[in-house]
């Protein structure tokens, strides 16, 4: 696009991507709420998972940036709109000062441009708006379904229309019971204090373009745009605007091209408090997009709970783990409600991890908070690779 302005090596880069994603921030708001809503709004969205194999996605992503982080929390921010539940690359919360730029996927939807998952029904979703119109917020199983199942997993015609119309923008989510979501119309749930303009391509382009930066500290053309429709050609043109105004600045990292805002780059002048070590999710924000995480991490990374058994070479769920500002191993575990045991069924090195005493005795400070986010009381370790590493993991863990 324009004569590079900055070269940065990969340690650098690593250490912009860490510090924006405050994955390490020893930073505190006055509040464990604040904090919870900060970290939300820094990363423009968290994603809701459904798989409980340990806790899930959503509130596994929030503890790793908020030690102080509750459940209740993200429940909270709802009830009182703080954040909302649509979509960005995935199902998520979003921060409801962003709803406007919501706007444009909704309208493609309702138009036919852009298609989610159902075909639509238009009959049966004018009367379920009816019906939550003079009756209040409803949930799926408030819609009686009299028709024969296909298969196991086929929605009832009433969620497929619910989905629809939550896609497109006519219902909202105020709040869910038990993890099933209420529906409600999107004019009795938004505060009237919200902005709920459309914005422009232009605009929604910038939007996509600053938020990726502030979250994430650099990215390339395709990483922005990953998994939206229709906006790749918007954000191109505006990334080389920004960068003839000035507004960007396009680096070098490793002989590839990444954009960053140039106020990020004062991040590099922080300490990054690298001895933490962190457990994060498979659908953690940082890990998401994962030939990124190759390039930038030198970090191989697939979630094998979608493998077939007997070609998972690490396990169903393996928890990346982050140290010394790198991915140094991977944690398949699983989390026994009934006896509140966690299960470490099988720890997996990096070859290029060496300090085992040191990584052990990293890694059991964290385990016990993460054995408090997963309301556990006891921790089994079963298995690891290199085999001579349960021994310092184990002696560490003996000390919890």
């Amino acid at each position: 696009m324009s004569k590079k302005l900055e070269k940065l090596n990969i340690h650098q880069a690593r250490k912009l991507v860490l510090h924006s994603q405050q994955i390490l921030s020893t930073k505190k708001a006055s509040s464990a709420l604040e904090s919870s809503l900060e970290a939300i709004e820094n990363l423009s969205y968290v994603q809701i998972d459904t798989i409980s194999v340990v806790e899930r996605a959503h509130h596994h992503t929030m503890w790793a940036r908020n030690p102080r982080y509750k459940k209740s929390q993200l429940e909270e921010l709802l009830a009182s709109k703080k954040v909302f539940e649509y979509w960005a690359h995935a199902a998520s919360y979003l921060p409801m000062c962003d709803f406007r730029f919501s706007l444009p996927r909704k309208a493609a939807i309702k138009k036919g441009v852009q298609s989610h998952w159902y075909e639509k029904d238009k009959k049966l979703m004018k009367s379920i708006l009816k019906r939550i119109r003079e009756e209040g917020p409803l949930m799926a199983k408030d819609f009686e379904f009299k028709g024969k199942k296909l298969a196991e997993w086929t929605s009832k015609p009433a969620k497929r229309a619910l989905e629809n119309l939550f896609m497109q923008g006519e219902l909202m989510i105020p709040y869910r019971k038990k993890f099933h979501k209420v529906y409600d119309l999107t004019e009795r749930v938004l505060p009237a204090s919200i902005d709920d303009s459309m914005p422009s391509p232009q605009e929604n382009a910038r939007f996509l373009i600053k938020s990726f930066l502030r979250a994430n500290g650099l990215a390339k053309l395709r990483e922005i745009v990953y998994l939206r429709r229709n906006v790749k050609s918007e954000v191109e043109k505006c990334l080389k605007e920004m960068v003839a105004d000035s507004d960007l600045l396009e680096i070098d990292v490793a002989g590839s091209s990444y954009f960053v805002l140039p106020n990020s780059l004062n991040l590099l002048d922080k300490r990054l408090a690298k001895n933490k070590l962190k457990i994060l999710s498979p659908f953690d924000n940082l890990l998401i997009q994962r030939k990124r995480m190759k390039e930038l991490f030198d970090f191989d990374y697939l979630i094998e709970c979608y493998v077939p058994k007997e070609k998972r070479k690490y396990g169903y769920f393996s928890l990346p783990i982050l140290w010394q500002g790198n991915f140094v191993a991977r944690m398949d575990c699983k989390n026994d409600r009934k006896e509140s045991v966690l299960h470490i069924k099988h720890l997996a090195l990096e070859p290029e991890l060496e300090d085992l005493e040191a990584f052990s005795l990293a890694l059991s400070k964290e385990l016990k908070n993460f054995l408090d986010c997963n309301n556990c009381k006891e921790l089994l370790l079963h298995k690891t690779t290199p085999n001579k590493v349960k021994s310092f993991v184990q002696k560490a863990i003996d000390k919890l």
